[in-house]
């Protein structure tokens, strides 16, 4: 996905798993629904996908302001029915964190090494 940073922004979903359901049925019911065709939708990059063992799946995504409506679209028919979702716009950090890094070190003599002086 092309793009400067500043277009776009992560989206992070905690997919829950419906513990009511087992594997077969979860995966039954995303087939059904075309999940592994629709989602995520075009234009939007996985950025990660981990499965969090005894809550569910943990998706960070990367888009467009404009496509959220697509991607909770997408999660509404597909995913409702075996997953509660959670969503967490979030951007990153380490820009931001090797600005201030930077800016602390310089405020107090240090060099750009960790514990070095």
């Amino acid at each position: 996905m092309s793009g400067r940073a500043s277009d776009t922004i992560l989206l992070t979903i905690f997919l829950r798993h419906d513990q009511s359901k087992n594997l077969e049925s979860i995966q039954a019911h995303l087939s059904a629904t075309g999940w592994w065709e629709r989602f995520p939708p075009q234009g939007v990059e996985v950025v990660s996908w981990n499965v969090v063992m005894g809550i569910g799946q943990i998706v960070t995504l990367r888009l467009p302001p404009h496509l959220l409506n697509v991607v909770n679209v997408e999660i509404e028919r597909c995913a409702w029915g075996v997953f509660s979702t959670e969503f967490f716009p979030t951007y990153d950090f380490i820009p931001v964190r090797e600005r201030l890094a930077g800016e602390w070190r310089k405020a107090h003599g240090k060099s750009g090494a960790p514990g070095g002086e």
